[in-house]
Parts: C-alpha cells; sequence; structure tokens
C-alpha cells in the first residue's frame, strides 16, 4: 500500500491523515478502495484551482475509457470543468462527455448552456466538440437546439466544424426522423461545400437520410467525381459506393451490345459443331447476327460516365484497402468488360494483406471469376495455396482456381491439387477433393484422369480422403456409369474398410443404383450389409434398405429372403424414420391384397433415371448483392443494405448534372430594361464586323459577349464534365481564345475570360443564390440610373470612339506580339485593355476616387424604388454614411520600404461595380521618389479558400510627385483573414497583404423599427451577444454615439418610431435606444446591433448576426469604440 501512496502523491492526490489508505490510482483498480472512496483523488484533483491538476486528472480519466473502465460517477466533477479556460482541458473534457452525455443525461442537460456557448467559441475545435457532444444527447426535448446547431454549424467557416455538422445530422435524424425535411435542407447546403474534409460525411449523412432524394446528387456530381482523390479514405469508401447507384440509375449499361448479341447470335456453337449442314448453318448465322445489328444501336458513353471511371481509376494504387475494393466493385458493376481487367492487379495486390482482407477480397474475387474469368487468368500463380494460409483463405483460394481452370490450365491446376491432398489440414483436403469433381464436370477432357487420380485415392491411408473420394466419384460416375463397372467394383470391395457413414451410403446408393451393371457383387454386398445392419448409422441402415429393395425388383430369386429378413430388422429399429421407411417399402415391393395401386409401378419408382448432379460454384448467385457489401460476404441481404438498381433502358437527361453558370455582368454593360436587352441581343451578333460607335451600342455589344461567354462556358462544362475543375476550366478558355483570334475579332476575346473566370467562380457559390436575388434587384436599379446618364453622354462619346478608332486598329496590331494567356496576372492587363476601349477611365493618375458615391448618382425619385428594394436607407440617412475623405486610411507600403512610393488603402464604403459580393478597396498612391514609377500592377494573389480579388487596373505612369488613386475589389468571404499579393512596378516587387476591420465586411441595410425588431426575435439565443458599458464622457449625446457605430462598423441606421423610446429604469427621464442594421456582404446574412443608454452614461451593446463569429468580433470593436 505504501507504494500506492508514494505514486498517488506525485500524481497530485491527497489522501488526510488518519483515513485509512486506499489505491488512488485509477489503473490499479479500485479493488482495495471502498465504494464512498472512489475515484475522490480525480475528484480533488478537477475541483483544484490549478490547470496542470485538472489536466493530469482529465488524462487520467480518457486513459480509464480507453481501458474499457467504467467512469461514469466522475461525470458531475468533469462536467463542471465544461467552461474551464484551458483549451486542453477542455478538450478532454468533451471527449469523456461524448462518451458519458448518452449515459447521464439529466446531468448533460443541467450544462446544456454551456455546450450552447461552446459553439460559439473562437476556437474551432471547441466548436465543434461541443456541437459533437450535444448530438450525443439522446433526449428528444433538446431536438430545437441540436438542429439549430446543427445549421448555425453547417454555414460555419471551418471545414472541421461543418464536418461535425455532417455526423451529426444522422443522429438527429435517428433521434426524431420527424426533422427529415429540415435535415435534407441542411444536406443540400453542405452537399454544395467545396472542401473534401466536408464531401465524405456529408454523403454519409445523405445515404443515411434520403438516399432516395438523387436529384440532390445531379448538380454535385462532377464535383464529388472531381474532388474524390483528395477526400480521406472512409469518405472514398462512401462516395464510391454512392456514385455506384447513381450511375446505375443515370447512365445506360456499357455493356449492352454484348448482351444483344449473347442473344441473337446462340446458334454459334451449333455451327461450329456440325460438319454436313453447312450452307444452312450459314445462313442461319448471317439472319441471327441481322437481328442483332438490327436491334444494337451505337453505343456513346456519357462524359459523365467516363469521368466517374477517370476519376476512380487511381484510387486502385490506394494504401487503403476498402477503397481499392469500392474502386473494384463500381468498375465490375459499372465498366464496360474491356476495360474491367484494371482491377484485376489491384485485388490479386491486395492479397498481400492481413487474412481478413484475403477473405473479403477472395469472397470478391470469387464472384468475378464466375462472369469475367479472363481478368485473372494471368495471375493464377497468385492464387496458389500457402502452407500458412488459414482454413478459410485455402478454401476460398480453391474456389478461385476451379472457376478459373480451363483446357489450356487444368494440367497445372491438377498438379496443384495433387499436392493439396497431402495436407494435414483434413477440411481443406476434402474441399481440395470437392473441387477436382467440380473441374472433372466443367471440363469434359480431364474427366477420366480425374476419376482415375480419385480412385486412387481410394487406397489413401486416411478415411476422410477416401470417404470424400467415394462421395465425388458417385457424382462423377452419374454421369457414365456404364463405362465405369469396374470402379463400382472396385468401390464395393472398400466396404469392409471404410467406416465413414457418408462413405458407405454413397457406396451402397451407386452399386443399388447401377446394380444390374455389376449383378454378381451386389447381393453378396447386401449380405454383408444385413451382417451388420444393427451397428450401422441411420443413413447408412436407410441405404441398405434402399440396395435390398432395389435388388428384390430386379433379382428376386436371390435377395427375397435378405430383403424379408433386412425388412424386419428395420420394422423393430429405434429410429421411426427407418420403422416408417420398412413399412412402406414393404407395402411397395412386395404385393399382397391390401397393397395398393402404387406396388404395380414400384420398379419405375426405385429404378427411375436420376439426372446428374450439377456440381456448382456457391458463389454462382451472389452477384446480385452489390460486391464489397456485408450482404455479400453473408449471402444474405444484411438490415440497410440498398438495391444495386438495374440499368434504365434510356438514358435519362444528362442536362440535370450541369451546373448554372452565373454571369457577373459589369454594371456599365447592363441595359435599362430586359426587353431593350434582348432587342440589342438580336441586333448584334457575338462576332460582329463593325465596331460599335455609341457608348450604347457598344454596352450591348459586352453584354451579349458575355452572354454567349456563359452560353460557351456551360456547353464547355458538358463536353468536358469538369467545370468545377480550375485546370480545365483555364484550358477551355485557351481555345476559346484561338478560335477568336482565328475571327480577327481581337477586342472581345480581352473581355471574355475575364468574365468568365468571375462567372466561374460566382457558380462556385451555389450555397448563397436566394441571396443574391435582391443583390440582383439592387444591381437591376443602378443599372437604370446609370443607363439614363450614359444616353446622355452617349453623343459625346461617339465622337470620341470615332477618334480613337484608328488608335485601336494600332493597338490590335501590336496585340499578337504579346504572349496569350499565362495565368491570371495576365487577365488584369486584358481587363485593363478592354476597360480603355470601352472609353470609362482612360486610367491617367487622379487625385479623385473613382468610386462614385452613392448620393451622387440617387435622384428624389429612386429613393422610395430604392428602398423597396431594400438597398440601404443611405440615401435617405446621408449623414450616416462617412464621406471618403473621413474614411480611415491603412497603411499598405512605406515610402522607405518602397524606395520612395508609399501606399496607403482604405474601404471606400461604396457598392463594388463588378461584382457585389466583394468589398470595395480605394487604393492611394503617391510618387515620392524623383524619378517616374512605371507599370504599377498585382502580381502572385495568394488567398484563403472561398476568397477572391479583382485586381485594380495597371497604372501604366505615376510621375515623381504625382499622386494616384485606384479601386479593387476583395471577396473576404466573410472573415477577417489577410489577402497576400505582391504590389510590382517596372523594377520592384513589394510583399504587401490587406486585413479588413470586422465592420468592413458589412453593407448598410434598411429597415423599419418593427422589421428590426421582428428579425431580432428570429436571431436570439446562440446568436445574440449582449455587453454591458460606461460610455466615454464625449459619447453620451445621439450624434457621437450613432458616428462611433457607423465608424466602426458599414450599418445604417434604423429610424425609431418616434425620436426617443422608452425603457423602464426608476427615473423619470426616458433613455433613447439606438438600433442600427446591416448585412454582411458575401452571404447576405443579417447584423443588428443595438445600444441601449442607460443612467449615468451606462449602456448595454446587443448584437444579433447570424454568423456568430462575426457578431463576436464586432461587439469587441464597437464596445473600443464607445468607451475610449
Amino acid at each position: 500500500m505504501s507504494t500506492s501512496s508514494a505514486f498517488n502523491d506525485e500524481k497530485g492526490g491527497s489522501s488526510s491523515v488518519g483515513e485509512p489508505e486506499y489505491g488512488h490510482d485509477p489503473a490499479s483498480g479500485g479493488i482495495f478502495s471502498s465504494d464512498y472512496k472512489r475515484h475522490d483523488d480525480l475528484k480533488e484533483m478537477l475541483d483544484s484551482n490549478k490547470d496542470s491538476l485538472k489536466l493530469e486528472a482529465m488524462k487520467r480519466i480518457v486513459a480509464m475509457i480507453a481501458r474499457g473502465k467504467n467512469a461514469s460517477d466522475l461525470f458531475p466533477a468533469v462536467v463542471k470543468n465544461v467552461a474551464c479556460k484551458n483549451i486542453e482541458v477542455k478538450k478532454l473534457v468533451y471527449v469523456y462527455l461524448v462518451r458519458y452525455a448518452e449515459e447521464q443525461q439529466d446531468l448533460a442537460l443541467l450544462s446544456i448552456s454551456t455546450f450552447q456557448r461552446g459553439l460559439k467559441d473562437p476556437n474551432q475545435l471547441i466548436r465543434a466538440s461541443a456541437l459533437r457532444v450535444l448530438s450525443s444527447i439522446r433526449v428528444t426535448i433538446i431536438v430545437p437546439i441540436m438542429m439549430l446547431a446543427i445549421k448555425e454549424a453547417a454555414s460555419d467557416m471551418s471545414p472541421y466544424v461543418r464536418k461535425t455538422a455532417a455526423h451529426a445530422i444522422p443522429k438527429l435524424y435517428s433521434l426524431d426522423p420527424e426533422q427529415k425535411d429540415q435535415l435534407i435542407e441542411v444536406i443540400e447546403k453542405l452537399l454544395a461545400d467545396k472542401t473534401t474534409l466536408v464531401a465524405g460525411s456529408v454523403v454519409m449523412a445523405f445515404e443515411e437520410v434520403c438516399p432516395e432524394r438523387i436529384d440532390l446528387i445531379h448538380k454535385n456530381y462532377r464535383k464529388l467525381c472531381n474532388l474524390l482523390i483528395d477526400v480521406e479514405e472512409w469518405g472514398q469508401v462512401v462516395i464510391i459506393n454512392m456514385l455506384t447507384r447513381y450511375a446505375r440509375t443515370q447512365f445506360l449499361n456499357p455493356n449492352i451490345n454484348e448482351s444483344l448479341l449473347e442473344e441473337g447470335g446462340g446458334g454459334d456453337k451449333k455451327f461450329y459443331a456440325s460438319d454436313e449442314d453447312e450452307d444452312e448453318d450459314e445462313e442461319k448465322d448471317k439472319k441471327a447476327e441481322a437481328v442483332t445489328m438490327a436491334k444494337r444501336k451505337p453505343y456513346v458513353m456519357d462524359p459523365d460516365h467516363r469521368l466517374l471511371l477517370r476519376n476512380t481509376k487511381p484510387l486502385l494504387q490506394s494504401r487503403n484497402a476498402a477503397v481499392v475494393m469500392a474502386v473494384a466493385q463500381l468498375y465490375f458493376h459499372l465498366a464496360p468488360k474491356a476495360e474491367v481487367g484494371v482491377i484485376a492487379k489491384a485485388l490479386v495486390r491486395l492479397l498481400r494483406s492481413h487474412s481478413e482482407v484475403q477473405y473479403v477480397v477472395l469472397q470478391n474475387v470469387a464472384t468475378m471469376t464466375i462472369k469475367r474469368r479472363g481478368m485473372f487468368e494471368p495471375y493464377l500463380k497468385s492464387f496458389y495455396i500457402r502452407s500458412t494460409d488459414p482454413t478459410q483463405i485455402k478454401i476460398l483460394k480453391l474456389e478461385v482456381l476451379t472457376n478459373l481452370a480451363n483446357e489450356t490450365n487444368i494440367s497445372t491446376i491438377l498438379r496443384e491439387f495433387q499436392t493439396y491432398i497431402k495436407s494435414m489440414d483434413k477440411d481443406f483436403v476434402a474441399a481440395t477433393i470437392q473441387a477436382i469433381g467440380r473441374c472433372a464436370t466443367n471440363i469434359g477432357e480431364v474427366r477420366d484422369t480425374c476419376l482415375n487420380g480419385l480412385v486412387q485415392l481410394l487406397s489413401n491411408r486416411d478415411e476422410l480422403v477416401v470417404a470424400e473420394s467415394v462421395v465425388v466419384i458417385k457424382k462423377l460416375l452419374q454421369m457414365q456409369p456404364e463405362k465405369h463397372s469396374d470402379i463400382i467394383k472396385h468401390m464395393a470391395k472398400l466396404t469392409d474398410n471404410i467406416q465413414v457413414p457418408m462413405a458407405r451410403a454413397s457406396i451402397l446408393w451407386l452399386i443399388g443404383e447401377y446394380c444390374e451393371h455389376v449383378p454378381k457383387i451386389a447381393p453378396d454386398v447386401l449380405r454383408k450389409m444385413a451382417k451388420s445392419f444393427t451397428n450401422e448409422e441411420d443413413i447408412v441402415k436407410l441405404q441398405i434398405i434402399n440396395l435390398a429393395a432395389k435388388l428384390y425388383l430386379t433379382n428376386s430369386k436371390q435377395t427375397k429372403l435378405l430383403t424379408q429378413y433386412v425388412l424386419n430388422l428395420a420394422k423393430y429399429d429405434q429410429n421411426y424414420d427407418i420403422r416408417d421407411r420398412a413399412r412402406f417399402i414393404r407395402q411397395l415391393i412386395v404385393p399382397t391384397e391390401k397393397s395398393g395401386a402404387l406396388s404395380k409401378y414400384a420398379k419405375k419408382l426405385f429404378l427411375a433415371l436420376k439426372p446428374a448432379p450439377v456440381l456448382e460454384s456457391p458463389f454462382k448467385d451472389r452477384d446480385h448483392f452489390q460486391l464489397g457489401s456485408l450482404s455479400h460476404l453473408l449471402n444474405a441481404k444484411a438490415g440497410g443494405y440498398q438495391e444495386l438498381p438495374d440499368w434504365p433502358e434510356a438514358a435519362p437527361d444528362p442536362s440535370v448534372r450541369n451546373v448554372e453558370v452565373k454571369e457577373s455582368v459589369p454594371e456599365w454593360t447592363k441595359c435599362s430594361s430586359r426587353e431593350k436587352r434582348k432587342e440589342k441581343k438580336v441586333e448584334k451578333p457575338f462576332y460582329s464586323d463593325s465596331e460599335g460607335e455609341s457608348g450604347a451600342t457598344e454596352s450591348a455589344d459586352s453584354e451579349s459577349d458575355s452572354a454567349s461567354g456563359s452560353e460557351s462556358g456551360s456547353e464547355d462544362s458538358r463536353s468536358g464534365s469538369e467545370s468545377d475543375e480550375s485546370k480545365e476550366a483555364s484550358e477551355s478558355e485557351e481555345e476559346e481564345e484561338e478560335d477568336l483570334k482565328t475571327k480577327k475579332n481581337k477586342e472581345k476575346p480581352l473581355k471574355k475570360p475575364v468574365q468568365e473566370s468571375e462567372s466561374e467562380q460566382s457558380s462556385e457559390e451555389e450555397v448563397r443564390k436566394p441571396e443574391r436575388k435582391s443583390k440582383q434587384s439592387k444591381s437591376d436599379s443602378e443599372s437604370e440610373s446609370e443607363s439614363e446618364s450614359e444616353s446622355e453622354s452617349s453623343e459625346s462619346e461617339s465622337e470620341d470612339s470615332e477618334d480613337s478608332e484608328p488608335e485601336l486598329k494600332k493597338k490590335k496590331k501590336g496585340a499578337p506580339s504579346k504572349p496569350a494567356f499565362k495565368a491570371t496576372k495576365k487577365d488584369n492587363k486584358k481587363e485593363k485593355k478592354e476597360m480603355s476601349l470601352l472609353d470609362l477611365d482612360d486610367f491617367e493618375p487622379a487625385p479623385s476616387p473613382q468610386v462614385t458615391p452613392v448620393n451622387s448618382f440617387l435622384s428624389n425619385s429612386l429613393v422610395t424604388d430604392l428602398e423597396g428594394l431594400s438597398l440601404s436607407d443611405s440615401a435617405l440617412m446621408p449623414a450616416t454614411i462617412a464621406p471618403s475623405s473621413a474614411l480611415k486610411s491603412y497603411e499598405l507600403l512605406h515610402r522607405i520600404t518602397g524606395e520612395g512610393l508609399s501606399v496607403e488603402y482604405c474601404f471606400s464604403r461604396q457598392p463594388f461595380i463588378t461584382d457585389a459580393n466583394m468589398v470595395a478597396v480605394q487604393v492611394h498612391f503617391t510618387n515620392n521618389s524623383t524619378s517616374d514609377t512605371k507599370s504599377l500592377h498585382m502580381e502572385d494573389v495568394k488567398l484563403q479558400s472561398g476568397m477572391r480579388v479583382k485586381e485594380f487596373p495597371e497604372i501604366e505612369l505615376l510621375p515623381a510627385g504625382e499622386t494616384a488613386t485606384a479601386v479593387m475589389g476583395i471577396d473576404f468571404c466573410d472573415s477577417t483573414q489577410t489577402a497576400n499579393f505582391q504590389l510590382c512596378t517596372h523594377t520592384r516587387k513589394f510583399f504587401v497583404s490587406i486585413q479588413p476591420p470586422v465592420g468592413e465586411l458589412m453593407r448598410p441595410f434598411f429597415m423599419t423599427e418593427n422589421e428590426f425588431k421582428k428579425e431580432q426575435g428570429q436571431l436570439m439565443g446562440m446568436n445574440e451577444i449582449t455587453e454591458k458599458l460606461i460610455l466615454d464622457v464625449k459619447c453620451r449625446n445621439e450624434h457621437a454615439i450613432v458616428q462611433k457605430v457607423t465608424t466602426a462598423a458599414n450599418l445604417s441606421r434604423v429610424p425609431c418610431g418616434s425620436d426617443k423610446e422608452c425603457s423602464t429604469p426608476p427615473p423619470p427621464p426616458k433613455y433613447p435606444v439606438y438600433r442600427f442594421a446591416g448585412r454582411t456582404v458575401t452571404s447576405s446574412s443579417l447584423v443588428l446591433v443595438t445600444v441601449a443608454t442607460k443612467d449615468q452614461g451606462a449602456a448595454q451593446l446587443t448584437v444579433n448576426c447570424e454568423k456568430m463569429v462575426i457578431g463576436t468580433m464586432l461587439v469587441k470593436d464597437i464596445l473600443l469604440a464607445l468607451t475610449q
């Protein structure tokens, strides 16, 4: 006991003096401890203030769980630490809770608020663990909370949390199947996720919840095929199995023509067999061929079918046996016969694995070899049996070898079998003898050889070998009994030596069945058997009675007395089956007055010709189960197994898998109404010979250009089937550009690839479709006002364009000398040229910002329209938006670092014209050096996944001492992650990065007070963050509060019903409540901010936001602004 207490002191356990000693360490078992003292040291450690002790205790508890010890009585002590600040402790607490939350549901429910707080934690691992614990509490009362948490996690920034949300979906579904419709919505959202981490998990959830909803897969099919190679291994298995079922419903059978040939061309054997009527047979053959050719349509494989086969093929080299097996079954069920052979090598490689893996692989190979024998013939030696193989593996290998046997390799296989018979493993020897029998029945040429070999085995010392040989010989002799009377005589002599009941019964059956071939021996065998009748096994006794009856019917002179003796013995046997058989046979063969009409037919009944048994593979009918499934392994339908669908007769519509390519058309190309757009599209074809002479026609021209770009983009995606892959997209763009060059239309191609790349990116973001509708309406309204201003200036523009035509031609002539389309950085230069062609800006250095303020182009008549379109209340409340001069600037490049070039940037808070999902960033360049700076542009943009950048147009020249301003757009994807890139001049490159404050990731959104309260009511619980604060002395009036909040975040103020709103503190004065609203730029998630003022400068700040991370960061920023 002293050693144990010393150990406990080291570990931080405590035992007070005077108390009896007991085993503290849970690993040593609680044998010596009394129950009430159990785990006391761990409880004390968990209650201590030191994180190190808590961490040590949690490690020991998790170790106990890993060893299978019960640690459930520690639940109250552990659950208290769920709010611990230490991340390591918190992680282990969540590991413990996932294990015991289901058992201790009541205690877990008490901590549910802590789990909800954990869902907002900045650490993604904690958020995921909290969701995992929440979904492990199997209580129907918290289903709404779980549903809310899953929905929230499904749109989390971290792919790991989204993966955990996918894992939680089947748990919630099993708890409450009524939630299916809502869960399907979440699955649909997660299926559109582009990260490989989520793909496998969400497909697993799809398989569990709604495997029948094939329509959810259509749009994501190509993406899943392309992501497959990068998904984690178990995800690959799930996706491949799902895509196998999907392909069986959506594509035609690639072997359909071969099956038709098999049906129509059945006359082949007759043709080769007959030599007499050659002419007739040839005519028949030609007719059969004509019939099949008429039925046969030329099969063309769907590009999506080919995509699946092409993208799964590399996975045959996976280190995971389950992945290889999944791809093998996919090829077996989906590939054309000519291509299935590629899986053989991979499956043979798996035979070097553990015996468990070998067992599953051989089960599947055995099934494959029945239909596609040729696949595995080159690897015959890989199936030879080793002495170290377990019995079940040996038997499966025998099965494969037997299936592979044909006229060419049978001699080598039989030589192998000869060595196997000498094995010590009796079950294996018996299986080998059966395999020899099957080879003999399948291949007529070796039947005699096999029979002779089996007869030699009859003299084997081992009784089991002899017995099994007798059983197999009996089956073989049934095929040609008249040729083999010698063998039957030889077997009759063995009755004295063989003691195995089945073998004795088989010999007796053979002698009885073919007693006419051995008329002298048969009665003698019956005499010997009658002697030992009482000592025989039941199965042998039944065959003795049968033999007596058959001999009585064929040779009654010699056997009449013997038969009566045997029947009398059987009459008093202990087994009632034998007694019944004796009575039945006596009445049948010995005619008396009482015997019925059947006795006339006794000879026909007993000596009827019996068909030879067909020795078939036990794997013959297993292929109706999907290979690699548990049902196939068991040869019985397991729970949860989904049948593999039959091929469709007609191919379903392939266009359902086309992903819509949404074009983000620049604002200046939009026309005032849809009718005008249509008219202009008709007026101007895509390849127009004459260049546009006025601004309006040019805009229409570019519109039609972008429209046709989207069409060709979608065609490319259909033909290549890989629209999600950026590589494929860039290739198609290069091809398109070459086509356009051949048409000598060099102005438009500059524009098209840029738009296509944008549209590709926007099409990838299918998740955000609902929110975009409002944005489209907004941009439509903006384009109306712009089209008015364009029509006014079109006359002056037309003159300018006429003057500039010669210049354009010069540019065109010079264009081919530049290299075409290397990487994304080239897009910017083309974009620059495109914009100069449109005469929108000449990109000379200009001191004024390029982004037009909202107020300047909004007329009063449009204000009400824009209000209805929920653009923002910027027009109504100009005070809430700070002018560009008052915006906070951030340093991008210091003049010393930039060798005289200094660059600052600010967030202009204006809509970015070309893409509403981007934040407009105004970049201000100052050349402080004495020399000119040339070719200012961006290169090598490095972004986090999902982020996008629209680069500013190249500034060709910045003279010494001059300044210039440019605008770029960045889609930060609602996160504060940095956008890194290189700022390049003609001589130098500078690494710079832009990081947005959280307040710049949103745009103002107009709403009434009632709408605000309604939306706020829907964003309660986890989506609400409240903080109390003391306002700064200078920040206690309305103007200061509004200014501080709108400076910290790009929000608009919600107008009050009355100027001030009552709250209910004891003193009589009324304290106002200020409300602000906005939406995040990328996902249009609502952001609602409330500042409720109280007595003596006290206030309460409340932020309601769909995105909890943004809400948390925004609270900190506004809190800082109001308290400084």
